[in-house]
């Protein structure tokens, strides 16, 4: 399940896609209704991982750092909400053997959960914040 903090920051980067330059977390926030603070909290870890800039002054504000069409969604929610595996032994970035797991190679929760992180990896890693919207 997505956190609020995920959908928030979804919808920030989707608001920031199109426009031509930088632009502040005020109106984001308000076009998105997203309070303020928390926004601004969103975006300094989309720019500490490397998704964002951000630049100061009267013309400055957040813009990508990379071109839109390479950063996928899965950036942003693996930047805010950690692995996108259901269980940290199914996941490729945090992997971790389940406490009480009794044969990691054999076990059937596993192998499904790999299933269901291989699709939802390919379907965040396959939707990118370009204009065309894929």
């Amino acid at each position: 399940m997505l956190s609020q903090r995920a959908r928030y920051a979804i919808r920030a980067m989707l608001n920031i896609a199109p426009r031509a330059g930088p632009v502040s977390a005020a109106p984001v926030a308000a076009e998105e209704a997203i309070p303020r603070k928390f926004l601004e909290a969103i975006l300094a870890d989309l720019k500490t991982a490397g998704l964002v800039e951000s630049t100061r002054g009267a013309m400055g504000g957040y813009r990508f750092a990379k071109p839109s069409a390479e950063i996928s969604f899965a950036d942003v929610l693996r930047v805010i909400d950690g692995p996108l595996a259901l269980a940290p032994c199914a996941s490729r970035t945090a992997y971790r053997q389940c406490d009480d797991c009794r044969d990691v190679e054999t076990c059937e929760t596993r192998k499904t959960l790999l299933a269901v992180r291989d699709a939802t990896a390919a379907i965040l890693e396959g939707r990118h914040f370009g204009l065309s919207g894929g």
